[in-house]
């Protein structure tokens, strides 16, 4: 199975207006979207669109709640002019703990048959209940993916809209590296990064995650929270949600579930709008 955990930290650093740093460990899954029925069958406390204690839904995640989370990013390449035959489609995402998720950016890691790395997609979900997609290519061949877009979606109110991000992703059998670096104009504003370790997907091993990271997901909501609640205090202008999208292009909510409100901001945005070659997201 080619589907593992991956355990390590997460690194943000603002620079301006005020410098704030902060870093927490997390773990992840990486689920071969091939797979996911195997992760259902092999592993006891992981479930497919069923309760469990941790529980991967497909309707958790793309703008258009999926139904098959496969076939939809199938879809969705062969509509950005790609033809994904014989494509290994890796998804780096938390899962639902106890019935409650928050993944403020899952990536969809896209090699082809050949084992390279041809694109990324990078969900972003925002406090509002939004989602939107940005779809990556490299702005070269090599052993390093980068690739660079333009802000278009709503996602902390302590940054306007205005911005370019670089992302980059390193793959290596041991690890891998995402970072993802926001500029405005010719300086440099949020720097963020995972850095994860591999570790085999095993009954044994979800246990062991589940214990040093409780209730992963609820806290990530929580730390997003405090952090912001200290960036307020610290005099950062606050973006109202409304404003700071001044009538761009932003993600739409997911219809709405028990105990949530679907809220009717903007439109569907398929993918965001990538730079070549040229040109996280803080909470």
């Amino acid at each position: 199975m080619r589907s593992h955990l991956l355990e390590g930290k997460v690194r943000h650093r603002r620079s301006r207006p005020v410098v704030y740093a902060l870093e927490h460990d997390v773990y992840y899954f990486a689920l071969d979207l091939s797979e996911l029925d195997e992760v259902d069958r092999s592993v006891r406390l992981v479930s497919r669109n069923r309760p469990n204690v941790l529980q991967f839904r497909d309707d958790d995640h793309w703008p258009v709640p999926a139904a098959d989370l496969r076939a939809t990013v199938l879809e969705h390449l062969r509509a950005e002019g790609e033809d994904p035959t014989g494509w290994r489609i890796t998804l780096v995402t938390s899962l639902r703990v106890l019935g409650y998720v928050f993944n403020p950016a899952s990536f969809y890691l896209c090699r082809d048959a050949g084992g390279d790395l041809r694109v990324v997609v990078v969900e972003v979900h925002n406090t509002h209940l939004e989602r939107h997609l940005y779809t990556l290519r490299p702005r070269t061949a090599g052993p390093r993916f980068v690739a660079s877009m333009e802000k278009d979606f709503y996602v902390s109110p302590f940054i306007d809209m205005e911005g370019q991000y670089t992302v980059h992703v390193q793959d290596d059998p041991a690890r891998l590296r995402i970072a993802i670096n926001e500029r405005q104009g010719d300086a440099p504003l949020l720097s963020t990064s995972l850095v994860l370790e591999r570790r085999r997907l095993t009954n044994r091993s979800v246990v062991r995650m589940l214990v040093r990271h409780p209730l992963l997901t609820q806290r990530t909501m929580g730390l997003i929270h405090w952090h912001a609640l200290r960036l307020w205090r610290k005099g950062v202008t606050f973006h109202r949600h409304g404003e700071a999208a001044g009538g761009r292009s932003q993600g739409v909510p997911p219809p709405g579930r028990p105990g949530q409100d679907a809220r009717p901001h903007g439109q569907v945005v398929r993918s965001g709008q990538v730079v070549h070659p040229h040109g996280q997201t803080a909470r």
